[in-house]
């Protein structure tokens, strides 16, 4: 009583002076869809809270320094050795700090939730059809916070200064220089001089506290606002079409249930962080130029880009008298036409579909096979890259030389991506053409398309169309997939007429 009776004091006395009871009334009438899947983006959003708040507390004890220090701490293999202020840091972090450890763990795991919810997410809005008009700019922030998402994690993975993240570096100073004419200025900017750096930890450490996450910070409003402004679009059933928005209201029943994820992705998190271990650097070491640890892999969320640089042949050429190294293709083209590809994707779709409404209704994945194909080949390409940047790994289990399972992934990563686009464009196109089959019901049949004959509609004795159908108000009634599709502002017929 006394909590209910400080709250409606502190709203009236808001009110009061403010006048915001209206705009809140109508805030927590915001309608929200029902459907498990627009929780992804939730997920990721408190994955970057939990992000935050252990952050935070990790820079109480952390030393962004590449001093000498003798290490002293709990951690006795280690006593005595002359190691890096931010290796010996983050081993003290671990072994002598009170929740250090769950504090570390929690936050890489928060990291990894983090991308990986967008990147379920963006699978989602892509299969969907949930980035067509107007809802551009979220995928545009959606995908620039991905981007930004590997960035700064790379950067934190990269402050504890021991032997593995040390290696990771050296790779990144590499692909760096690799870039032609801009590449020294691009290594020195990042790096501070000539790998290893006395620069390089402090300058990532600012990158991974300060730049990127208020960035990330900033976009996660961009992203959160334009949602408010458009509405989240909805998956098609009976009662819901581009003009509405059929699910809960935000309070009290979106509020309660999004709060309990809150609770159920922290516990998840934390949970991970105190019994799942992860990056224990005490037992790479220290970095050491002299020294490479083996097998050894980055984070999987770059592990399509060092797949790509495993099994890319070395291939080297001068352009104007520039050379171009090896390292530049695989790790700088192919990734920035990848994600650029990504960031025009809407105009793209536009253009093969020649769909230029706005959407409030998504896309049933079925509907669109070419769509499907597409995001059926882009996963398993990248599935692909990240199981060969464990080739190495790979090997020690199996026996198998390293370059011969090398040579076989680089036929594997161009053939299967093309098998699985092929059979995810035939069983896309069998659901649609059998809508009332699933894909664990669909037969061998239903997988050959029958040709169809087109039989012009029959009209009345007189040889007019038939009338079409009228409520008692005599208002036209069409099927939501039948109604005619308005021409928006700004977009114009093409020759055909299509809108």
């Amino acid at each position: 009583m006394i909590t209910r009776w400080l709250v409606r004091r502190s709203m009236g006395w808001l009110d009061a002076r403010l006048r915001i009871a209206p705009q809140l009334r109508l805030a927590l009438a915001k309608v929200f869809p029902d459907h498990w899947t627009f929780m992804l983006g939730e997920i990721a959003l408190y994955s970057f809270v939990a992000l935050v708040a252990t952050g935070v507390f990790l820079t109480f004890f952390y030393d962004a320094s590449m001093a000498d220090r003798v290490y002293s701490g709990g951690y006795a293999p280690l006593r005595g050795t002359t190691v890096s202020a931010a290796y010996a840091s983050t081993v003290e972090l671990s072994w002598d700090v009170r929740a250090g450890l769950l504090m570390r763990q929690a936050h890489h795991w928060s990291a990894l939730f983090f991308i990986g919810a967008i990147i379920v997410h963006m699978c989602r809005i892509f299969f969907t059809g949930a980035f067509r008009k107007p809802r551009e700019i979220n995928w545009l922030t959606g995908l620039t916070m991905f981007v930004l998402g590997m960035a700064t994690s790379f950067a934190g993975y990269s402050l504890p200064d021991d032997l593995l993240s040390g290696s990771g570096l050296r790779v990144a100073s590499a692909i760096a220089l690799s870039i032609p004419v801009v590449g020294p200025w691009v290594q020195f900017l990042f790096f501070g001089g000539e790998f290893p750096a006395d620069l390089t930890i402090p300058r990532l450490y600012i990158l991974h506290v300060l730049i990127i996450p208020v960035l990330i910070a900033a976009l996660l409003g961009v992203h959160l606002a334009v949602i408010i402004r458009q509405k989240h679009a909805q998956f098609p059933a009976p009662g819901r079409n581009d003009h509405n928005v059929v699910g809960s209201k935000l309070w009290p029943t979106y509020g309660i249930r999004s709060l309990a994820l809150l609770c159920a992705v922290l516990a998840v998190i934390f949970g991970f962080g105190g019994f799942v271990q992860i990056n224990p650097v005490w037992v790479w070491g220290p970095y050491e130029p002299a020294a490479v640890t083996a097998p050894a892999q980055p984070d999987w969320y770059l592990g399509w880009v060092d797949g790509m640089l495993r099994i890319f042949p070395a291939v080297e050429f001068r352009v104007f008298g520039y050379l171009v190294p090896s390292p530049f293709l695989p790790g700088v083209l192919f990734p920035a036409i990848f994600i650029l590809l990504m960031y025009v994707w809407p105009w793209v779709d536009r253009r093969l579909t020649g769909d230029r409404d706005r959407h409030q209704v998504l896309d049933r994945p079925r509907n669109r096979p070419a769509r499907v194909a597409a995001g059926a080949w882009a996963v398993s390409f990248l599935a692909l890259l990240l199981g060969a940047s464990s080739n190495d790994v790979v090997a020690r289990f199996t026996q198998i030389p390293v370059l011969g399972i090398m040579r076989a992934m680089r036929a594997v990563v161009i053939v299967v991506p093309l098998v699985v686009a092929a059979v995810a464009y035939t069983l896309a196109r069998a659901l649609r053409d059998n809508p009332d089959r699933t894909l664990l019901t669909l037969r061998p049949r239903h997988l050959v398309r029958a040709r169809r004959a087109i039989v012009p509609p029959r009209g009345d004795e007189g040889g007019r169309p038939p009338e079409p159908p009228h409520d008692r108000s005599g208002r036209l009634v069409v099927p939501v997939g039948d109604a005619p599709k308005p021409v928006a502002s700004g977009d114009a017929p093409d020759e055909g007429g299509r809108s």
